[in-house]
């Protein structure tokens, strides 16, 4: 195996990792397309299968825009999930609390009796950290 049959097999090895993932967005695109038919979305399928490369060309020119628009509006939707899950986690162990906040909270403790100075001095010095 010469050097050039190495190269060789590196770029056909690049170029049919990207069709892949060039094919699987599409897939992925069409089943995520609401607006589009079943029946339509089944022959763009068979299309991919018979004739891909020209398929994926086609689908990309005529779709791509489309394609751009629900994958950004897939992200949002996801990143807002996100967001809410961290504002519900955050919620509900406290994190939302204030310095001044947790230094309140520990001065109620300390005048009710409930801990100690040292104890006290302890809180307000994390909660300043």
């Amino acid at each position: 195996m010469s050097f050039w049959d190495i190269i060789w097999f590196i770029i056909v090895s690049f170029a049919f990792i990207a069709y892949l993932l060039i094919l699987f967005n599409i897939i992925g695109d069409l089943f995520r397309d609401h607006e589009t038919s079943g029946w339509l979305k089944a022959v763009w399928v068979i299309f991919l299968l018979f004739f891909p490369f020209l398929t994926a060309l086609v689908y990309l020119i005529a779709r791509g825009k489309g394609m751009a628009e629900r994958s950004a509006a897939s992200m949002a939707s996801m990143k807002a999930q996100q967001d809410e899950y961290i504002r519900s986690v955050t919620a509900a162990s406290g994190g939302g609390t204030s310095s001044a906040d947790e230094i309140a909270k520990a001065q109620s403790l300390l005048d009710a009796g409930t801990i100690t100075q040292a104890e006290f001095d302890a809180l307000k010095a994390k909660a300043l950290a």
